[in-house]
């Protein structure tokens, strides 16, 4: 089965260099900055599971390629509907695509590009980032991805996947239930960015201070509400459990998003909180705090074009 991830950052490069470490035929959709840093260091990944440095096949959009079997998306938001142009000429009438973006809103683009019997749900857990020589630094005991057909369903396209990424060092879950599963991670990360952005701190001092857990449990709380005025299918008190989580996190952890801020990088403010506060004025839902992180953000993105323009 021949897999083209999109992008070969601190998400997609991981997983994928995963899979061309087991001996997946790999290909890399990357533009020309990152294609030279591969071609002349290779795919380096620094990782408490294992280091790995790999030579991968790479292709930047426009160049020619047969169809692939399985196309991995894993860019950040903001970036999708350019991904997706740049990707069609690789996708065929059996080609699988697999999401692995955080929140829901990119779903519906998906469908109605490329079909919505073509797309499975996907999310993934790792805590990973890309310093400036192209290396990829991967943190936490966690890397795994959740992938899944819509219905649930265990059809034998799933079972394929499931045996292709079998063996791989990366942990590789067959869902039956992906939406639930989808709609809890958003809820997680959508609070995790939400208050490590906010406090501009990590896990550890923000739940450990006075009001610490009584802001992150109103969060959850907040967040989930619109949830179900939307019908997700997320468990009942999801909100204590996902606070029992994070309690358990390492006090050092921080969410993507954080360590975007901290490179002055884009944020999917939009994308996460935004798309949530869509929803909760549809439902009529107050969400005061989910507003706070939200404005947060967009000042953040205010100051970061004003810089921009200033260095310019």
């Amino acid at each position: 089965m021949r897999v083209l991830v999109v992008g070969a950052g601190a998400v997609g490069g991981y997983f994928g260099g995963r899979l061309l470490e087991k001996g997946v035929d790999v290909t890399f959709l990357v533009r020309k900055r990152r294609k030279q840093q591969l071609q002349e260091r290779g795919l380096v990944i620094q990782s408490v599971h294992g280091n790995a440095v790999l030579t991968p096949k790479t292709i930047m959009a426009g160049e020619k390629a047969e169809a692939f079997d399985l196309v991995i998306f894993s860019n950040k938001a903001y970036h999708l509907h350019e991904a997706i142009q740049d990707v069609k000429p690789y996708v065929g009438k059996e080609t699988i695509i697999l999401p692995l973006l955080n929140g829901m809103a990119h779903m519906d683009l998906l469908w109605s590009e490329f079909g919505k019997e073509n797309v499975l749900g996907g999310l993934c857990f790792i805590e990973t980032t890309l310093d400036e020589q192209g290396t990829i630094i991967q943190s936490s005991s966690s890397h795994d991805v959740k992938f899944g057909e819509w219905s649930g369903e265990i059809t034998e396209r799933v079972k394929k996947l499931e045996q292709l990424f079998t063996g791989c060092n990366a942990h590789f879950h067959l869902s039956d239930q992906i939406v639930t599963d989808m709609w809890h991670k958003y809820l997680f990360i959508a609070t995790m960015s939400g208050v490590t952005t906010l406090f501009r701190a990590p896990i550890g001092p923000i739940r450990a201070g006075e009001y610490g857990q009584e802001i992150i449990l109103r969060l959850l709380k907040e967040i989930a509400a619109v949830m179900r005025a939307h019908g997700a299918p997320i468990a009942e008190q999801i909100e204590e459990k996902q606070l029992e989580q994070i309690n358990k996190l390492a006090p050092e952890m921080k969410s993507s998003m954080q360590r975007d801020m901290e490179k002055g990088q884009m944020v999917e403010a939009d994308h996460l909180q935004g798309y949530l506060l869509k929803l909760a004025q549809q439902y009529h839902i107050d969400t005061p705090l989910l507003k706070a992180v939200y404005h947060h953000l967009k000042l953040y993105e205010q100051q970061r074009g004003a810089d921009s323009k200033h260095r310019f």
